[in-house]
């Protein structure tokens, strides 16, 4: 597991990248065991997000529905995961029925010194008993260019280079 510094540490054990305010060993990291299976799209989608986070590229492929899996190729979601420094999610709504289900979220994070917002409706299906990810409605927001002294975007109040910069 890649540990970034704004993942907080809690009696030496690591709260959860999907900003549930759980442990990680209780929250996401079961379902990347897949010594459990998420019971809702919300669940799945923040185990998505700290897969992204622990670039854990096999969870994401596998949770994609079956159909939108051969589109979404195991290096080019490591690339993107490796690529990146993941901050925060913070999911709007959800909801679900028996069969199809949706989460609004919004997930920031840093590519090489550009703040991202991805702002997603995503779309979910339940296939052979068990949660996967479809698609999603993006919203556009613009990147933001951060300098080494600048604020850091990601509320700590330090500057760029003593919080986020690489």
């Amino acid at each position: 597991v890649l540990i970034h510094s704004t993942f907080i540490m809690t009696s030496n054990a690591l709260l959860c990248f999907c900003g549930s305010q759980q442990l990680y060993a209780d929250c996401c990291e079961p379902f990347h065991l897949k010594t459990k299976q998420p019971q809702t799209p919300e669940q799945l989608m923040r185990a998505r997000y700290s897969a992204y986070a622990v670039k854990n590229a096999a969870f994401v492929r596998e949770s994609y529905a079956k159909e939108k899996q051969a589109e979404n190729s195991l290096s080019e979601i490591k690339d993107f995961a490796t690529s990146c420094r993941f901050i925060n999610l913070t999911v709007l709504d959800s909801g679900y029925t028996d069969k199809t289900g949706f989460v609004k979220f919004k997930a920031h994070y840093f590519y090489q010194d550009l703040y991202c917002e991805l702002a997603e409706h995503s779309k979910f299906i339940k296939e052979d008993e068990q949660w996967r990810y479809l698609d999603g409605e993006i919203t556009p927001v613009a990147d933001i260019k951060v300098k080494r002294n600048d604020t850091c975007p990601c509320g700590s109040n330090k500057k760029y280079k003593k919080c986020h910069s690489v």
